[in-house]
């Protein structure tokens, strides 16, 4: 693969997300970053915190991969057999490949005071749990579908018609509950429609997001996690509202940072990161053996990143940033999310061997889970009353 300057394909890789992170870090420990400094003897009350979550969580540390699916079982319930329960395995795993899809796109901030209610259940849950039930009781209901008779679809037609008022009464917005970035989050949904109706090839015809499963069938003896990445990338690039472009090619989720040489560039990728990893458990209950996943990265979003703020491990050089809302793509922003995925790298290796576990027993997904991602809202809940973030962040319903 090029790493050129100016490659639109290098940047749309999670290779490149880890090594342009990385240069911000070595920045950081040079101390030339301009809004955050390091103290990395820190790193091990990190660890120790999430050593404990983990062990708590998962005492005989049997750790699932951090993914989407297991913000469905939320107050202890199998959703996932919720899921096509009268459909065969492969119509199954289209339809959970067409829910993991969407239900990760919707998987930006709620805001603090939002929250779901699920009338079959009368469980009450908020931020990506709320979001997560919430958008399978949506699917249940047939909004993302165009055929009345099989609701556990997400198919082009459907979602290209999705209005801000249809998907806020599915996910009990209102004045008194109100759910943040939503006409953002319709909007995103609309692209999305038009744009997998344009990729016959990738999305069949009539276009369906769970046709990923028959693109990759052939692959079924060994598909890499990193070239899953691509193509989620290079499929659903289109979709992002007003992000930047590099020789025509959308580069989704990436910004600017000083620090970086040349393009200044640094991508984070973390919803189509965030969906990769939600994309391998179907696939892999389906019969796909699923390869390289160590080469994706950790996530850059609030709760790792709040773990790091929070522990103390990245300081900012002014307080005044933790009492103001942040642009997304400017550049505290930027670094404090590259600064979260290198950081991750090493963090996974003191987690590991606090655990006596290697690479190969205990990946970074595991990690994650076990986790840094729990530690972080478990932190979050100790410093401030509403467990949000430690920074305020601008959303538009369409990053965090």
């Amino acid at each position: 693969m090029s790493r050129e300057p100016g490659d639109p394909e290098y940047l749309l890789s999670a290779a490149a997300v880890r090594e342009r992170c990385a240069i911000v870090l070595a920045a950081a420990e040079r101390g030339e970053t301009r809004h955050f400094r390091l103290q990395l003897d820190r790193l091990d009350d990190a660890v120790a915190r999430i050593v404990a979550v983990t062990r708590r969580r998962y005492p005989d540390l049997d750790v699932p991969f951090h993914s989407r699916w297991r913000h469905f079982t939320a107050g202890g319930l199998d959703r996932a057999a919720l899921i096509a329960p009268d459909a065969d395995i492969v119509e199954r795993a289209r339809a959970r490949l067409d829910l993991a899809i969407v239900s990760v796109l919707l998987d930006a901030g709620a805001g603090p005071g939002w929250q779901y209610r699920e009338a079959e259940t009368g469980v009450v849950v908020s931020r990506s749990e709320g979001l997560a039930v919430a958008s399978l009781r949506a699917m249940q209901a047939g909004l993302f579908s165009a055929d009345p008779a099989n609701p556990w679809r997400a198919d082009a037609a459907a979602l290209a018609t999705i209005t801000a008022e249809r998907l806020g009464r599915a996910f009990q917005h209102g004045p008194e509950n109100p759910l943040g970035g939503l006409d953002g989050r319709a909007l995103l949904l609309r692209r999305l429609g038009e744009v997998i109706a344009a990729a016959p090839v990738v999305f069949g015809k009539p276009a369906r997001l769970g046709s990923l499963y028959d693109l990759w069938l052939p692959q079924r003896g060994g598909l890499p996690a990193p070239e899953m990445v691509r193509l989620v990338l290079r499929a659903f690039g289109p979709i992002w509202p007003g992000r930047l472009l590099l020789g025509g090619v959308p580069l989704g989720d990436c910004s600017r940072h000083s620090a970086i040489p040349g393009d200044g560039l640094v991508p984070f990728h973390k919803l189509s990161q965030w969906l990769t990893y939600s994309l391998i458990e179907p696939l892999a209950d389906a019969g796909f053996t699923i390869t390289d996943i160590e080469g994706l990265t950790g996530l850059a979003e609030y709760r790792n990143g709040g773990l790091f703020l929070d522990c103390g491990i990245i300081a900012p050089r002014d307080e005044s940033l933790l009492r103001q809302p942040l642009e997304p793509f400017g550049e505290p922003v930027v670094e404090w999310r590259a600064l979260t995925v290198a950081l991750l790298d090493r963090l996974a290796i003191g987690v590991r061997d606090a655990l006596h576990k290697s690479a190969a027993e205990f990946p970074l997904a595991k990690v994650l889970e076990g986790g840094s991602w729990a530690a972080g809202r478990e932190i979050a809940a100790e410093r401030r009353p509403d467990g949000a973030a430690p920074l305020t962040i601008v959303s538009d319903g369409t990053l965090f």
